[in-house]
């Protein structure tokens, strides 16, 4: 029991170095909703899934992924950009995942049950190191 009361400071010192380790699996679980960069990659290179932006034109044209197809949000209903074939993965990606993730469920009630969010959106992607594409306005 001195030990303790002696070494606070360590014992202190200790509990904060392990919880700054569990820190990175704590933030991943929380954005579980998506699907990581890396996934995001294979879906496309292997299963051919199609990347829906649905970031307003503007923002898409400063950085997308590259093949992205741009649907903003407000026009995802009934738009020919989205693919008809409901089987085939899709990819939703926005500034930061918030309005992919109403995306994603505006394409899962039109049935298209592939549909993910890409974890972290833009930011996530141009942390990853991944490439980014700019067009005109």
């Amino acid at each position: 029991m001195n030990f303790l009361i002696e070494n606070w400071l360590l014992i202190a010192a200790a509990l904060v170095s392990g919880g700054l380790l569990f820190w990175p699996m704590l933030r991943e679980s929380a954005s579980a909703g998506g699907v990581s960069p890396q996934e995001a990659v294979r879906l496309i290179n292997r299963e051919k899934a199609v990347v829906i932006d649905v970031c307003e034109v503007a923002e898409f044209a400063a950085g997308h992924v590259v093949g992205a197809r741009n649907v903003p949000l407000a026009k995802l209903e009934g738009a020919k950009e989205v693919p008809s074939n409901k089987t085939l993965p899709l990819v939703v990606v926005c500034a930061s995942g918030a309005r992919a993730a109403r995306a994603v469920a505006t394409l899962q009630k039109a049935g298209h049950a592939n549909a993910q969010v890409l974890a972290g959106g833009m930011r996530a992607w141009r942390e990853a190191g991944l490439p980014v594409e700019t067009s005109a306005a």
